[in-house]
């Protein structure tokens, strides 16, 4: 029977470590190669990784919520010896090898015999793993007992050791014990996963950003009778559209009038990356907290297959199916609530991007008209940007631009 070490692979795009989301194999489980074994989490997305090999899951090395570095030993696998030969390396023997005599029990002493004399670290029994492992802790392998096979020293002999060496050490008696104070009405929460991820990329936008925000108001009752009429025409038969497909539409157009807004700015290097192509983030709040599944070349689209792929992307991302490709790599964000949108917000910058837009909820209210006062349907569009690439009046222009769109929607369609 062999052993095999199951370490955390790479997962790309340069990630060095990954939270432990769940695992899908408890100890003493038998698991086949290919079979789902631990979903982990990188910066980006949520990712399943199944087993290389075929065998009995031995030992768990890390909880849900701990991360792990690349490259460390996340899970323990027994496996087959002939499977063990074809892995080399990578599985430790756990059995003693055909060259190793078998040990004999030591015959009883009196008390006043002579110490035996201690063992060599050479002819301790222990797989390569082990000795490099005692090695880099500082323990010597011939003051162990092993518990495998022959006597072999295991992995699980170094953790009983350590775990003995770290015992506290024994205390006077407590006094006796005094009832508790009342509670407080405090609950700890520890932030980890995913909403740890979110705070930590917050914090670098608004430190390393110099956000300016800008709130417009747009007219959007013809806007909302087209989509009105537009999803009653094609019921059944197109995705229902909702207010996004035709903001996209206008930033697209107007990005191509401000090339500025959509890009990627590189203040270490102090370059704007202005891109042709339009890969909106579209901010999506799910059961773990925000994430931002990108609408990739949203400038080739009309407006049904962006709704299309907005739901596509939506659904992804809330059961927790979207991938790296999917959550990386937009050059500009909108980000909306909804019905719950209120009246105006400031948004955060998804950094290296320069600019965010968010739409507000759409509210009748009366406004004046040609001196008269009218009911209209009426929206705040809010929005932020990068104060060191982009000025005032260059916000202004580009989200009065939108705001036009928005009020004459037949201009969204106009080349």
């Amino acid at each position: 029977m062999g052993l095999y070490v199951f370490r955390l692979p790479d997962l790309g795009e340069g990630a060095a470590e990954a939270e432990i989301v769940a695992w899908r194999a408890a100890e003493g489980d038998q698991i086949d190669e290919d079979a789902p074994l631990v979903d982990v989490m990188t910066d980006k997305a949520t990712m399943e990784i199944t087993s290389p090999v075929r065998g009995r899951i031995r030992s768990l090395k890390a909880e849900p919520g701990q991360t792990a570095a690349v490259g460390a030993p996340i899970v323990e696998i027994e496996v087959e010896d002939e499977e063990a030969e074809e892995l080399g390396e990578a599985a430790e023997t756990v059995r003693p090898g055909p060259s190793e005599p078998p040990v004999q029990a030591a015959p009883s002493r009196p008390p006043e015999a002579e110490a035996a004399p201690p063992r060599s670290a050479a002819r301790v029994l222990a797989a390569p793993a082990v000795r490099q492992r005692a090695h880099a802790l500082g323990i010597a392998l011939e003051e162990i007992e092993g518990s495998g096979r022959g006597g072999r020293i295991t992995h699980a002999d170094l953790d009983a050791r350590l775990a003995r060496e770290r015992a506290p050490a024994p205390s006077p008696a407590p006094p006796p014990a005094q009832a508790p104070p009342p509670p407080e009405g405090v609950k700890d929460v520890k932030i980890m996963g995913l909403r740890w991820r979110i705070a930590e990329k917050m914090q670098a936008s608004k430190r390393r950003i110099p956000h300016f925000g800008y709130v417009e108001e747009a007219d959007v009752t013809e806007l909302e009778a087209l989509r009105g009429q537009l999803n009653a025409e094609h019921a059944g038969r197109r995705p229902k559209l909702t207010l996004l497909p035709f903001l996209i539409r206008a930033v697209v157009r107007a990005v191509a009038r401000h090339p500025q807004m959509n890009a990627l700015y590189d203040d270490e290097g102090q370059v704007l990356h202005c891109h042709r192509a339009v890969h909106m983030g579209v901010a999506c709040q799910t059961a773990s907290g925000l994430m931002v599944p990108v609408v990739r070349h949203a400038e080739a689209r009309d407006l049904w297959d962006l709704a299309a792929e907005i739901g596509r992307l939506a659904s992804a991302a809330r059961e927790g199916r979207a991938t790296r490709e999917e959550l990386g790599g937009s050059t500009i964000t909108i980000t909306s609530l909804g019905p719950l949108g209120g009246i105006s917000h400031f948004p955060v910058i998804n950094h290296p991007e320069v600019a965010i837009l968010g739409p507000n909820r759409i509210v009748e209210r009366p406004v004046v008209r040609e001196g008269q006062i009218v009911v209209r349907r009426m929206m705040n569009i809010s929005s932020a940007f990068d104060h060191r690439v982009v000025d005032g009046a260059d916000a202004a222009e580009f989200v009065a631009a939108i705001r036009t769109m928005l009020e004459r929607p037949a201009t969204l369609f106009i080349d």
